[in-house]
């Protein structure tokens, strides 16, 4: 299977090239070089061990903006069952940033929520990369509000690198309906669970990720800002975006140091992008157990729970 490599993956992909050669030769009939190709995979299981266990924060965001890293979509194809999907906002119109609907998950009803950037250029475009407008968010509001009148769980899946910031979009109250959509996740008398897939950006990410659970994978970032835009503000140059990564302490381990987020989810070695189905069932793994926490609970318990979350957000002290 072919990847697309990161730069900092220029020696794994030269020795996977290598053993994509010699496994050509092998499928000829040629030549018998299994114990040679057995050797490469064993230096590139050691070369992905060494690099993924000392990822700088630039790259960690370099991962969990990967092409071929699996999306909203396709966690709710693998982990969501008889998914109808729900359109528009009844205000404006659709937006396909935003993708939602009503679906079980293992056994149990539920309203699934999420940032959608696409495969292939196409799709991008269709969904935006991900960058929802206001309509986007009011959908999402909507669905939240669904689900509290008919006591389900509610599922967000985030992954943008925020809110779309065009004129058309402010013009139609882009702030406001962020901001309606936190008050919304704070208001819901149900669990909300969300989960960090990709990029966690700014109040874009944040207006679906007001949650009593959040989770977080392992390579996925979560911040106020993207690097290259702290970069630019900071020091009026946005080629010192590594350095403002390194500031902005977004990466899941940070995070749960800070007392952000609640659980990290380990990676397929490699990133998600390399084994999919993997990390998908991880993620479900992950939100049943997180879900099992508040069965049994009342609305008001459920609704105080995530509010005191927040309340103490910044008043423990670190070490």
């Amino acid at each position: 299977m072919m990847h697309n490599y990161l730069d900092f993956e220029k020696p794994i992909a030269e020795l996977e090239g290598k053993i994509e050669e010699l496994r050509h030769l092998i499928g000829s009939g040629e030549v018998n070089i299994a114990d040679e190709v057995s050797k490469l995979q064993a230096k590139v299981d050691k070369i992905l061990v060494q690099t993924y266990s000392k990822l700088t924060p630039w790259q960690k965001i370099l991962v969990a903006r990967h092409h071929d890293r699996p999306h909203a979509l396709d966690y709710i194809a693998q982990l969501i069952d008889d998914f109808t999907p729900l359109a528009g906002d009844r205000a404006y119109a659709e937006d396909s940033a935003v993708v939602g609907g009503l679906g079980r998950f293992r056994g149990a009803s539920v309203v699934v929520i999420g940032t959608e950037k696409g495969s292939g250029t196409d799709d991008r475009v269709k969904h935006n990369f991900g960058m929802a407008r206001p309509e986007g968010y009011r959908k999402a509001k909507r669905l939240m509000n669904l689900a509290d009148r008919f006591r389900l769980p509610v599922i967000t899946l985030v992954d943008t690198p925020g809110a779309y910031p065009g004129v058309d979009a402010e013009a139609r109250g882009q702030a406001e309906a962020i901001a309606r959509s936190v008050e919304t996740c704070l208001a819901l008398r149900v669990p909300l669970i969300s989960v960090i897939i990709g990029e966690g950006g700014s109040g874009g990410a944040i207006a679906l990720a007001a949650a009593n659970s959040v989770l977080m994978l392992e390579h996925s970032i979560y911040s106020v800002i993207s690097p290259e835009g702290c970069a630019s503000i900071l020091w009026r140059d946005g080629d010192r975006a590594q350095d403002a990564a390194e500031a902005l302490k977004l990466t899941a381990h940070d995070l749960k140091t800070l007392g952000i987020i609640d659980i990290v989810i380990p990676e397929p070695l490699g990133g998600a992008h390399r084994q999919p189905a993997t990390v998908i069932s991880a993620v479900g793994e992950a939100l049943d157990s997180a879900i099992k926490e508040f069965v049994g609970l009342e609305g008001d318990v459920i609704k105080a729970k995530r509010r005191e979350k927040f309340l103490a957000m910044g008043k423990q002290e670190l070490g």
